[in-house]
């Protein structure tokens, strides 16, 4: 692993990085690290068993559950930009992300009190909350520590750290499954304690960011835009944002893959959240050399990648190939390569084309558009499984995507015929 200093004239960039594969990263990207280690432990708890627990143990239909993991995945993503314009308003980036890690722990624990389909719908959008105002400031953190050509690289240490939580955190649930009596009350007790050590980590370990130089005054003649409306005005941020929206429209939650993979090979409910930990095997061992990729070839290049490998997932899955390792390597090894070539590489994209002024807020504009269009992305595939059934609903994702990836691939053409 990437040596850290916690040096702040190295956070701060003021010394120079060692030349090598071994040069070391700063302190505030290896802490922040630990600190989504350990969230993502007690949050991959929670969610290697919650299709489970809502579908056979509670009863939600497939489209109710689409709705949730819709919402799980961006129906609070507006509150992205409220924290990252606190934020940059503030200058309290550490203190905005704590605020964030904090309420979701206080829901790990409110899982213990509510047992209907839709009080777990309210607990989890109060959790989403949580990640909806830390997730912006957490990458601005990252993103001002590191020099722009960095980026892809000080990403992929992060979420290589992040993905060990993820690795662990359903290896955690399967073995408290495996010895509890009441085994889902005993995960959430677990969960909230574990999630409770990620903001002590934050609260002891992770420095503030440093102050970026003041942006020089706008003209007296023109008046100054709203922050939004300025970031938007990049050319660059714009085709990410919509880039990003485009695919995540048709981007299938990897909880439907689970449940889809689960039906395939027929297996007992003790045994599925081991599926999530191929899944994150695959994106922690790839996520530093992927991010480090990125940084040579062009992060936009890769990302595209991702999707296109995602797509290669449902397929196989829609394939009539037989029910056997093959076929669970075949999903599961993809969708963590997906991951780990879309996740941090977007942030990376993203951070160089963004004024250190307002590099939160631009972060969280990216981040809305995505959670939105994955958001409605769920709605759709939840709504025709209910009407369809799972193949037909994922063979309509599967051409979504395949479009997509089409009009993406060809504006990227005339842009840089344009450009040329």
């Amino acid at each position: 692993m990437y040596l850290s200093t916690s040096r702040a004239s190295d956070i701060a960039g003021g010394t120079p990085a060692p030349k090598g594969p071994l040069r070391a990263v700063p302190g505030t990207v290896f802490a922040l690290g630990l600190v989504s280690l350990v969230t993502d432990v007690s949050a991959e708890m929670v969610t290697a068993v919650l299709p489970l627990y809502l579908m056979a143990g509670l009863g939600m239909s497939p489209l109710a559950f689409g709705a949730l993991d819709g919402l799980h995945q961006g129906a609070t993503a507006v509150l992205r930009l409220v924290g990252g314009r606190i934020a940059d308003r503030t200058r309290r980036h550490k203190l905005v992300a704590g605020t964030g890690y904090a309420l979701s722990a206080a829901c790990k624990a409110a899982l213990l009190a509510v047992a209907t389909p839709w009080s777990v719908a309210a607990v989890l959008a109060a959790d989403r909350t949580g990640k909806g105002l830390r997730t912006a400031p957490r990458d601005a953190l990252i993103s001002l520590s590191v020099p722009p050509g960095e980026q892809g690289r000080a990403f992929g240490v992060h979420r290589a750290l992040d993905t060990a939580g993820a690795l662990l955190g359903p290896l955690a649930a399967f073995g408290v499954l495996w010895v509890a009596v009441d085994g889902y009350e005993a995960v959430f007790t677990v969960s909230a304690c574990v999630a409770v050590l990620g903001v002590v980590l934050l609260a002891l370990f992770v420095r503030e960011a440093p102050a970026p130089a003041p942006a020089p005054a706008p003209a007296r003649d023109r008046p100054a835009l709203p922050p939004v409306r300025t970031l938007l005005r990049l050319p660059g941020l714009r085709g990410l944002c919509l880039t990003a929206a485009a695919l995540g429209l048709f981007t299938v939650g990897d909880a439907f893959l689970y449940l889809l993979l689960q039906r395939r090979l027929d297996l007992s409910a003790g045994y599925f959240p081991l599926l999530p930990v191929g899944t994150a095997a695959v994106f922690l061992l790839a996520a530093l050399p992927v991010g480090r990729l990125a940084d040579r070839l062009g992060r936009r290049r890769v990302f595209l990648g991702g999707h296109v490998l995602l797509l290669g997932a449902c397929l196989l899955l829609l394939a009539p190939v037989p029910a056997g390792a093959l076929l669970v390597v075949g999903v599961l090894a993809p969708l963590g390569l997906f991951y780990a070539a879309t996740d941090g590489v977007l942030m990376a994209a993203a951070g160089p084309l963004l004024p250190a002024e307002l590099r939160t807020t631009g972060l969280a504009v990216l981040q809305t558009a995505q959670a939105l269009a994955r958001f409605a992305g769920s709605l759709l595939f939840g709504s025709a499984w209910t009407l369809w059934g799972p193949g037909p609903a994922l063979g309509l994702a599967a051409a979504g995507l395949l479009l997509s990836l089409a009009a993406v691939s060809v504006c990227d053409g005339v842009r840089t015929w344009r450009s040329s």
